[in-house]
């Protein structure tokens, strides 16, 4: 497969006070194109750092991240990038936020109404397209941001924690929406969380990080079927992936890097 991200001997360190903190140390990674990739570790490990490196927000120390084999200089519009937090107008309706980027880019009010209704009917909110983020519930505001960054059609989405602060229900509920999203899209999605589970159950590969300094500890394919349903979660074939991620990412001894 083509690759669409390529991290080479990726390193970044920060300055603590008088000391020199190294947050990720020589990664080399590739996500192929089209490709969904969980990123998992222990507290620490640099995923995030890893993910805004990626997304050009903040440039690596040392090595060097390529997208479709070109330099990451900066943000840019073939890359979405999906925090925790919704990050919403909240002034703006639902509609009004995810045409915001289009209007930014200059696209047509006309074709700008289009691609955003596109993409609010994705992701299950079309009877809400009028209303403004602070009627909305956690999870469907996180579905607006979602379908915000899919309308101004990115190569690339980059999602860092993004069902981190929800209930477990809802939890469940976006990642079925957000798998028949890509299903339906099929971008390149670099997913972090926390959570073994939903690493599983999303990716095509898991990345399990080692902490201190962050770098790359295993990689697990994910040899589940699509569409991932109820079925899928309670599977042997589930169990056994996900039992292979926890022990990679909770029983990594001190001298692979991690204390907790």
């Amino acid at each position: 497969m083509t690759t669409k991200i390529s991290f080479r001997s990726v390193t970044r360190t920060f300055q603590v006070g008088d000391n020199e903190f190294r947050a990720l140390d020589g990664v080399d990674l590739d996500i192929a194109d089209r490709e969904f990739v969980t990123v998992v570790g222990p507290s620490g490990c640099g995923k995030s750092t890893l993910l805004n490196i990626a997304a050009g927000l903040i440039e690596p120390t040392d090595g060097e991240v390529r997208v479709d084999d070109r330099p990451v200089a900066g943000p840019g519009p073939d890359c979405g990038v999906i925090f925790q937090q919704y990050a919403l107008f909240p002034w703006l309706t639902v509609q009004q936020n995810v045409e915001f980027g289009l209007k930014v880019a200059k696209v047509g009010r006309a074709e700008r109404r289009q691609r955003a209704r596109h993409f609010i009917d994705l992701v299950g909110l079309s009877d809400f397209a009028d209303a403004l983020p602070k009627t909305l519930s956690g999870g469907m505001r996180q579905r607006c941001a979602i379908a915000r960054a899919y309308a101004v059609n990115p190569n690339i989405l980059l999602m860092d924690e993004p069902f981190g602060a929800l209930d477990a229900l809802t939890r469940v509920q976006l990642q079925d929406q957000l798998l028949a999203t890509w299903t339906a899209e099929k971008r390149t999605v670099m997913f972090i969380t926390h959570d073994v589970d939903e690493a599983v159950y999303l990716a095509n590969r898991v990345i399990v990080m080692a902490a201190r300094p962050g770098r790359l500890h295993e990689v697990i394919d994910v040899d589940l079927p699509h569409p991932r349903t109820e079925a899928i979660r309670l599977s042997e074939q589930f169990t056994a992936i996900r039992n292979r991620v926890w022990h990679a990412v909770y029983h990594q001894t001190p001298t692979e890097g991690t204390s907790r």
